[in-house]
């Protein structure tokens, strides 16, 4: 197949196309590099040092023998987007290409404007080039299971549900109530997706996905080939960020109780959903919800496995609980369906216990890199500021 992969330089982006392109798919890709930027307008840096593009490029090359077509460019731009996609008529587009953290949305208005505007044009300017371009062209959007909040039903992997409303029967979309503007937009996203999905008929895979924590995957053979990795309070999802935290003797920063519930799941079995859900695409003009995520835990247990992993290798950790800067449930119920990816023959690979130790151990030789950066890494966003 042909792939094109938009915000290809990220967490997500940069490990997908190497295991694309590793099994035989044609790669392209498109990133502005905002995340690079973005990261250093908060005072931080990938825990890894990134190569330039065409190093990046370069590496994959020298190291898999695998050519990856990368462009510097902005998806909101919708006549770049229509030429990329024109010169190379790919058989599905990945959409990452969405400023992806809740903090740097809530940080004022500034940043939630830009969030809403980069994010819902780069997916309706998706959506207009597909009908444009070739209708049938897969579009696989990277959701999150926050679009859902925290209800008190089990969240279904689908996008109706039948409902009764005052006493009247329906089928509605899946209710959802997100916790930050990001995560808004993704709703939005969803909404837009499914909308035109009925009017024009487009192929869609919608992921719901959890937090995502890991540092390598099977194609990351070499130092050159590494992903971007955060751990500041604006980047840094919860896993992530407790590892460095642990290998800087910070204690770890369990906002609140500790009780919020998520999802989670390993980068390298992402990258394995991923896979599967292309080369298994759903039938034209369906609209498929997959909800991706391997194992369930809460903050505090996460906080508890990362002290005990850092711990055996002779780290000294704590645990140190915080104000929640955020405004969300701290205990609830959580219980999400899953059962597209098993179905397509997905089982995880990795477990959070045993792959904490493997961060670690990956991250302590970066250690002077991430103590340069570790001022960033206490919640300074707060959502009632």
């Amino acid at each position: 197949m042909r792939i094109l992969i938009l915000g290809i330089d990220g967490y997500l982006g940069w490990p997908l196309a190497l295991r694309l392109a590793k099994r035989g798919h044609e790669v392209i890709g498109i990133d502005n590099l905002s995340t690079r930027r973005f990261s250093e307008e908060v005072g931080s840096d990938s825990a890894f040092p990134l190569p330039r593009p065409q190093d990046r490029v370069r590496e994959a090359k020298r190291h898999l023998d695998v050519d990856i077509t990368f462009y510097i460019g902005d998806v909101t731009d919708y006549n770049f987007l229509i030429d990329i996609m024109k010169k190379h008529k790919p058989d599905a587009i990945v959409h990452f290409a969405e400023q992806r953290s809740a903090p740097y949305s809530m940080k004022d208005r500034d940043h939630a404007v830009y969030t809403v505007v980069n994010n819902e044009v780069s997916t309706l300017n998706v959506i207009y080039a597909v009908k444009q371009i070739d209708p049938t062209i897969h579009i696989l959007k990277m959701g999150t299971m926050g679009e859902y909040g925290t209800p008190n039903f089990d969240i279904p992997e689908s996008i109706y549900v039948e409902a009764i409303v005052n006493g009247k029967k329906d089928k509605i979309i899946v209710p959802r109530k997100a916790g930050s503007v990001y995560h808004w937009t993704k709703v939005h996203d969803t909404d837009f997706l499914l909308y035109f999905h009925e009017l024009w008929g487009l192929t869609i895979t919608d992921i719901m996905q959890g937090p995502v924590y890991g540092t390598r995957t099977e194609e990351i053979v070499d130092e050159s080939l590494r992903t971007r990795f955060d751990f500041d309070e604006t980047w840094g999802t919860v896993v992530n960020r407790f590892c460095v935290q642990a290998i800087l003797g910070i204690p770890l920063t369990v906002y609140g109780r500790g009780g919020q519930t998520r999802g989670f799941i390993s980068l390298e079995d992402s990258m394995e959903a991923l896979t599967l859900l292309l080369e298994h695409p759903p039938n034209q003009g369906e609209y498929r919800v997959a909800n991706q995520f391997a194992e369930i835990y809460n903050v505090r247990k996460i906080a508890e496995m990362v002290k005990n992993a850092g711990e055996e290798l002779g780290l000294k950790v704590e645990i140190g609980p915080l104000p929640n800067p955020r405004v969300e449930a701290e205990e609830h119920y959580y219980n999400p369906e899953r059962k597209v990816l098993p179905s397509l023959g997905f089982y995880p690979k990795k477990n959070l216990k045993d792959e904490l130790k493997n961060m670690i151990k990956d991250l302590l030789p970066y250690r002077e890199r991430l103590e340069r950066y570790k001022d960033t890494i206490l919640p300074r966003t707060k959502w009632r500021k």
